[in-house]
């Protein structure tokens, strides 16, 4: 990263005299006359495409343009692993198998270096640049990597495994095959074992073992699946294809996972709860309105308790979200940083004022509100629309409609509430068990999942957006076992589109304000979201921000999401 002189290219000549059989790399030098690579950091999915299709821009000098033409090209950087993320790894992976020329890439980097440290009370974290008194530092710029400072894999690596993995298991249930192809470069299937899981709503049916066929490197084959297994049990329907190693190496045990698949049953497709009129009436009861057994405030439209469970806060739009490393970015990168952008709108800071309350001939409540920043010239107008069912569960539908001319995206879209404390169990029907976003959700899978809400937080070195599990069908919070807390529990189920989940100890708002894990503490509330969209995550606390894809532009949306109360235990 020092420029180009006749002093490296001296070092380059007496390294090809000393060992002419080691290829040499260096970066820095647009017309890589001492290097092996044409090799770029942290170039975008673009610029990748450009060049694996040779298509970019030449150099001026037809001889040094004919060598860099010459030669393979390498990220020596790419998918820098600060915070939460990188995204768009799969993106790029597939560059790399679209294009020869693509010889793949470097995340930057291995591990996050925090340093160990207590508070004065003796809570531990991990510090960064400015945490000990020094006056020049880059402050948590060193906390990069796919590992946390401890060692415990970031949902990071978790992802690139998953990118990475060398062999691709594909599927077509309605033909009732597989695809399984082989990526490795000189390297069978003999080393591997083969399995499938036939599920129904995320609980198993049946398994057994796979017999896939050797297969040359490079090779694909397609694979019988049995016959989907006669069963009762009512919903959708997920085949899951393992491949696990067959015996020890030296670097994983037997059984370690090296690939995985999962299609739907195409015979056994999703349902979601029906949408009409609804079948109890709702009624205004003084400053209350009673819908079932759901009671709101007659003036504002939220809702306070449901079946006897009191909401801390009732579901209301929600628009912000902690920025994460990449959505600050690096001013010395992008000197129109997205989190910068979206303070200075006012979108940590949105307001929300009621327009109209009202009770409709066809039982259904609705509430119609905008939410939108103070003094800004755009705004979302929302309409809550309530109805309830003789079994006793709520629905809540949802329209969201853009006002004004929008010049950010939006950094999430859709529901926060509030619940007791003592509901410290989640259990979800979705993707998991670990975070996923946009374009970090290759690892999630499809299945049924729990987890202590102190375990749903992923401890980033900087506290930051986090935690959201994707392509929820389902999530249920109740009382820990043990706990004697007496409190209700609730599920929550996507009346549509499957929503992200994310619940958490601590608001948004404190989440955004913490610099270290200490300044993160337990409150008097579980937050639960439910997001119909996020923002995508990137990589562009050193490298490019999500594809244009992966860009929450507000635009008209409508979700839905069904309430019912849960017995204790």
């Amino acid at each position: 990263e020092c420029g180009a002189g006749q002093g490296l290219s001296a070092m380059a000549a007496w390294i090809r005299e000393r060992d002419p059989s080691r290829p040499l790399h260096y970066e820095n030098d647009s017309t890589y006359r001492d290097s092996d690579f044409f090799s770029r950091m942290y170039a975008s999915h673009e610029e990748v495409e450009r060049i694996g299709q040779r298509a970019e821009e030449p150099l001026a000098d037809p001889e040094l343009e004919a060598h860099r033409a010459s030669l393979p090209f390498l990220l020596c950087e790419y998918a820098h692993a600060m915070g939460n993320g990188p995204g768009g790894l799969s993106e790029y992976q597939r560059l790399f198998e679209t294009y020869e020329r693509c010889q793949g890439g470097f995340v930057w980097e291995w591990i996050d270096h925090g340093l160990p440290k207590r508070t004065a009370d003796g809570r531990p974290y991990y510090a960064y640049g400015g945490d000990f008194g020094e006056d020049v530092h880059d402050g948590n710029f060193v906390c990069d990597g796919l590992l946390f400072p401890d060692r415990t894999p970031s949902p990071g690596l978790i992802e690139y495994k998953k990118v990475i993995e060398p062999v691709r298991i594909t599927g077509d249930s309605a033909a009732g095959t597989i695809t399984v192809s082989n990526g490795h470069d000189f390297l069978g299937l003999a080393h591997l074992s083969f399995a499938w899981r036939y599920e129904v709503e995320g609980e198993l049916i049946a398994s057994g073992r796979l017999t896939v066929p050797e297969l040359a490197p490079g090779a694909s084959v397609d694979v019988p699946l049995p016959a989907a297994p006669d069963t009762a049990a009512a919903g959708e329907g997920f085949w899951t294809v393992t491949a696990v190693l067959s015996a020890d190496t030296a670097w994983a045990p037997a059984g370690h996972e090296v690939a995985w698949g999962q299609f739907p049953d195409a015979a056994r497709p999703r349902t979601t709860p029906s949408a009409g009129a609804s079948a109890v009436v709702a009624r205004r009861e003084g400053t209350t309105v009673a819908l079932g057994p759901a009671v709101f405030d007659a003036a504002s439209g939220e809702l306070r308790s449901l079946s006897g469970l009191t909401l801390h806060q009732g579901p209301r739009l929600d628009t912000w979200r902690a920025p994460t490393d990449n959505d600050e970015g690096m001013e010395w990168v992008d000197q129109t940083r997205l989190a910068k952008r979206w303070r200075d709108l006012g979108l940590d800071r949105m307001r929300h004022r009621v327009d109209a309350v009202e009770l409709a001939g066809d039982g259904t409540f609705t509430v119609r509100t905008r939410v939108a920043p103070a003094a800004a010239e755009v705004g979302l107008a929302t309409v809550y629309r309530w109805s309830a069912g003789e079994n006793g569960e709520l629905r809540l539908d949802v329209e969201v409609t853009p006002q004004g001319e929008w010049q950010v995206p939006l950094p999430r879209l859709g529901l926060r509430l509030g619940l007791p404390a003592g509901l410290g169990l989640a259990r979800w029907y979705g993707g998991g068990p670990g975070e996923a976003y946009p374009d970090t959700r290759a690892a999630a899978r499809i299945g049924r999942w729990e987890a202590t809400v102190d375990a749903l937080h992923t401890p980033y070195v900087r506290p930051q957006e986090n935690g959201a599990r994707a392509d929820v069908r389902w999530a249920e919070l109740r009382a820990l076992p043990g706990t004697g807390s007496g409190a209700a529990g609730l599920r929550l189920t996507a009346g549509g589109q499957p929503l992200y989940f994310t619940a958490r100890r601590w608001s948004t708002q404190e989440l955004d304000t913490a610099t270290h894990a200490p300044d993160l503490t337990p409150g008097g509330t579980v937050w639960v979201h439910l997001d119909a969209g996020q923002h995508g995550i990137g990589s562009q606390s050193c490298g490019p921000g999500p594809l244009p894809r992966y860009h929450l532009t507000p635009e008209p949306t409508a979700f839905s999401v069904v309430l019912g109360a849960l017995d204790e235990g």
